[in-house]
């Protein structure tokens, strides 16, 4: 029997009414990652995660449970599944579930965007436990009235504490905010920049090269609907990288699986399976952009391929950089 669909996008939303979020983080696993960062609380300009690397590591361990159940016969007592969650809290599961050695891979990522960020001369601070979940999942999945009712409460939240500009970091909530916010929400006029559009605006200098090469997986969000596709290769070429293109790039890029590995996990499967074998062709280095696309082409690769994220590697090379002078 396949997974049934109405359960889990009822336990996203169920959750994201109670608790702030589809998967309810607790506060430490949301905020841990800024620990000794010394970031300012709140201000006009805040770095915005909306906790989708957070979530990394629990969503990898969900997906891969829910691979196991598929065509199962437990799959009929989803039903309960989502009435116990209305009433149990399941932060504990989730934080024993999950990954501790994926779990610091995603924090790193979020405090190397810190530092690069910095280095950049951007200031800015972080909401901590004031910060929620953007709701992408809701609307991808077309509970618009949850999404609705969620980015309300969002915006609300973000004026009261006089936020007037989020600077994102993953597509999905950089959507949210730029694309549907707008039309769910009366007057939201909160300035939004991607972080990677933020240190691109800076025009960084190329540094000499690192004798390396990567692969480029463009996010599906950033390409084709935000405009976001030159701006990682120029960051990529100023560290020193040599920047291939696989079949299928940019505005043509190719879906990565997700965020469908909740819902149907063999198709996901299948499809990273494909982008695998096209970046594979150009390389063995990949970097990708989404922490959707992070967590399903490292699925699919398994040890063919080395998968970074941007900001990692854009660190590492100005790391390695700085280390040579």
């Amino acid at each position: 029997m396949p997974i049934p669909i109405a359960p889990i996008l009822g336990i996203f939303a169920d959750n994201v009414r109670q608790r702030g979020s589809v998967l309810p983080l607790s506060k430490r696993t949301a905020t841990g990652w800024a620990r000794g960062l010394d970031l300012p609380r709140g201000g006009e300009t805040v770095l915005y995660t909306g906790h989708m690397y957070q979530m990394v590591p629990a969503i990898e361990a969900m997906s891969s449970q829910l691979a196991l159940l598929e065509n199962s016969f437990l799959t009929r007592f989803f039903g309960l599944g989502r009435l116990v969650n209305k009433l149990v809290s399941l932060s504990f599961f989730m934080s024993l579930v999950a990954s501790p050695k994926k779990a610091r891979r995603s924090n790193q990522v979020l405090r190397d965007i810190v530092g690069l960020l910095r280095d950049a001369g951007i200031e800015f601070g972080y909401l901590y436990e004031d910060e929620f979940y953007a709701g992408p999942l809701l609307y991808d999945n077309g509970l618009d009235e949850a999404f609705g009712r969620h980015a309300r409460r969002v915006a609300a939240h973000l004026k009261k504490l006089g936020v007037r500009r989020l600077i994102t970091v993953d597509p999905h909530t950089t959507k949210m905010f730029r694309r549907a916010y707008p039309h769910f929400v009366k007057d939201f006029d909160i300035e939004v920049q991607n972080y990677l559009e933020v240190l691109a605006e800076k025009h960084p200098k190329a540094v000499a090269p690192v004798n390396g090469e990567v692969v480029v997986h463009d996010s599906c969000v950033y390409a084709r609907y935000e405009n976001i596709a030159e701006q990682p290769r120029e960051l990529l070429r100023a560290a020193g990288l040599a920047v291939r293109e696989p079949k299928l790039a940019a505005k043509s890029t190719h879906c990565c699986g997700g965020p469908i590995e909740s819902l149907f996990p063999s198709e996901a499967h299948r499809i990273s399976g494909n982008r695998v074998d096209q970046l594979e062709a150009e390389g063995k280095n990949v970097v990708t952009m989404c922490p959707f696309c992070w967590v399903n082409l490292g699925k699919a690769a398994g040890n063919r391929l080395v998968i970074n994220d941007i900001a990692s590697t854009l660190a590492a090379c100005r790391r390695k950089a700085s280390a040579g002078r």
